[in-house]
């Protein structure tokens, strides 16, 4: 009978178990260098999937407060500096001043010294997603309708031409979210941008990067040498991978799409990973090669289950997740692994 009842139970909760479908798209972090693009495909796609949020690769504000060091630590550290030096708000004010400046937004949505305010707001709460978010809608605003006085204020409370470096004000401009996701958000009229970086790993990452840069450089002549047709070839293979992803960057106008192909996910596992057939020849680093590739995968099994944790505590059934295009495959691996959860990037789609 106890066996009875607990198998009940267990297809009850598999019954009643949340199902997420996720739309994954791989972007460019910087399309500077890419012609002016034509995202109409990638974007209908988005509307017709009818998503209830956006994830984008940002830590949270927990993360960002925890986590002592990563890779654009210091950045952050300097632009609160910077933006808290502009106007100071307490740490226990901030709270209820996002919900203060959200709700004065509601109710006059064409006003951009508030959402100059918000994004201040955010930014000093570490909330770097939408702080980028509220800050893009003014520097969008303002492209189309130059305003010398609200560009004044903007100067004043933000300092953008000062924030360059890291995931910056100025990276922003050029970003997944600036040319993707930001726009049809505002749209769809999403009003946030959920994070899901994970960082937990990025001391580990960057131990296992360099030990394995330290040792291949001092070896790659002599492992050359020993095996010169076989390394010459697979290093070829490589270089020629990127001068494709350089080309067709430097000439498509549908660059992402692209990006979210096998191929373009392969080239650029090779700048960080080379190739499996480079694992096996003498004297090259494997060891310190598949603990980069560890900490890597962390890192976007981490990205994962920020997702699912959050869709799931929130109860949102269908989320876009944009990611740089080099996650797209690791994490689209790792969804397709999980229960309940359906993945397509927007290719296939």
């Amino acid at each position: 009978m106890r066996f009875i009842f607990l198998l009940l139970l267990f297809l009850s909760l598999k019954a009643n178990a949340q199902k997420i479908d996720i739309l994954l798209i791989g972007a460019s972090h910087n399309y500077s260098n890419a012609p002016v693009q034509d995202f109409s495909n990638i974007s209908s796609k988005i509307k017709k999937f009818k998503p209830h949020a956006f994830f984008g690769e940002f830590l949270s504000k927990e993360d960002e407060r925890l986590i002592m060091d990563y890779w654009c630590k210091p950045q952050n550290i300097k632009r609160l500096e910077m933006l808290s030096a502009n106007r100071s708000i307490s740490t226990a004010d901030l709270p209820k001043t996002i919900d203060s400046l959200t709700n004065l937004i509601f109710l006059h949505p064409k006003d951009y010294k508030l959402k100059t305010d918000l994004a201040h707001a955010y930014y000093l709460n570490q909330d770097v997603a939408n702080g980028h978010y509220q800050f893009w809608q003014v520097y969008n605003h303002l492209r189309q309708t130059p305003n010398t006085d609200l560009e004044k204020y903007v100067d004043n409370i933000l300092s953008p031409p000062l924030d360059t470096t890291g995931r910056s004000m100025k990276r922003l401009k050029t970003s997944e979210y600036a040319n993707i996701a930001f726009p049809i958000m505002l749209d769809m009229k999403i009003q946030e941008l959920l994070p899901m970086d994970c960082q937990s790993y990025d001391l580990n990452w960057s131990a296992a990067a360099l030990a394995f840069y330290n040792k291949f450089e001092r070896g790659k002549t002599d492992a050359i040498a020993a095996n010169k047709n076989d390394f010459i070839a697979i290093l070829n293979k490589r270089d020629n991978g990127f001068k494709k992803y350089g080309s067709i960057e430097k000439n498509s106008q549908r660059f992402t799409e692209w990006l979210n192909t096998d191929e373009a996910s392969a080239i650029l596992a090779s700048g960080d990973f080379y190739f499996r057939e480079l694992y096996e020849i003498k004297d090259f680093p494997k060891e310190e090669m598949l603990s980069q590739i560890h900490w890597w995968t962390m890192r976007n099994k981490g990205m994962c289950d920020n997702v699912i944790k959050q869709a799931s505590s929130l109860g949102l059934k269908k989320v876009v997740v944009i990611v740089g295009a080099n996650h797209r495959k690791y994490m689209q691996d790792i969804f397709e692994k999980m229960p309940n959860v359906t993945v397509q990037n927007i290719n296939e789609y």
